[in-house]
């Protein structure tokens, strides 16, 4: 009780929390979310490997086969051997934190982006045989990081993922076309999912808001009589006009210097 009427008797409610504690909470949550992800799919690969590789079978993509159709929402966790899962790895917590360190609802959305656009084109463009893997993700997310970059300004995350795509040989070597039991096409539909998702899930800054101007450029007070000093309602301290609207929205970072502009009837 003691607090509360402390935090009313000094003017309202808690300032907003810092940016950087936004990033760094978001951070936090996207690590647990990946590294999440990578135990899960390292979980099947063990049920995988002990089943003789089985699932391979039962539940990778097979072109143009209507009824494994629901088989690319599952295809992409599945793994051929130890070296591809630990191939995969890497890149697959790399890029996915990357994505998701902005927005895990926004990776979320993504991934489903991902896996709807990978698995497509190898269930039309793949020729007869069970696909499976998460390199599809990894263009995805490496697609969706750059696009989102450079769509949102975000040059240094664009740069980041170009940098540490260069570092993964794996990520130019497989991208080939014509590489043995490489499924380049899994690779395409990712990426193209990615930058899609990028546009997609792109921030939306809110838009300028502009003050409303009368005819005798005084403002919008018109309360006549309305006490002392309330003049012609022209927003200034005193003259009883209150203060004018806000030229950004409510959100906007600087909303509190321009309120106290406002109120100085500057």
């Amino acid at each position: 009780m003691v607090n509360q009427l402390g935090a009313g008797a000094s003017g309202g409610s808690a300032p907003p929390p810092d940016r950087a504690e936004v990033v760094l909470a978001e951070a936090r949550k996207a690590l647990f979310v990946v590294v999440g992800l990578i135990a899960a799919i390292w979980v099947l690969q063990i049920v995988n490997w002990s089943s003789h590789y089985s699932f391979d079978t039962s539940y990778g993509i097979i072109p143009r086969d209507v009824v494994r159709l629901p088989d690319i929402f599952i295809a992409p966790f599945l793994h051929v051997s130890w070296s591809h899962i630990e191939a995969n790895s890497g890149p697959l917590f790399v890029f996915g934190f990357l994505a998701a360190y902005r927005g895990v609802w926004k990776f979320v959305g993504v991934t489903v982006l991902i896996i709807i656009t990978s698995g497509l084109a190898v269930w039309l463009f793949q020729s007869n045989s069970a696909t499976v893997g998460a390199s599809g993700l990894v263009f995805g997310y490496f697609g969706y990081v750059v696009a989102r970059g450079l769509i949102d300004h975000n040059l240094i995350d664009a740069l980041v993922a170009v940098m540490l795509a260069l570092s993964f040989a794996y990520l130019l070597t497989v991208a080939v076309p014509g590489t043995p039991h490489v499924s380049w096409i899994d690779h395409l539909g990712g990426l193209v999912g990615g930058v899609a998702g990028g546009w997609l899930f792109r921030s939306r800054r809110g838009k300028r808001v502009r003050a409303p101007k009368d005819d005798a450029g005084k403002g919008t007070g018109k309360g006549k009589g309305a006490g002392p000093g309330s003049g012609s309602g022209t927003g200034k301290p005193g003259s009883g006009g209150g203060t004018r609207p806000l030229p950004v929205a409510a959100d906007n970072p600087r909303a509190d210097l321009h309120k106290e502009l406002g109120e100085l009837g500057l």
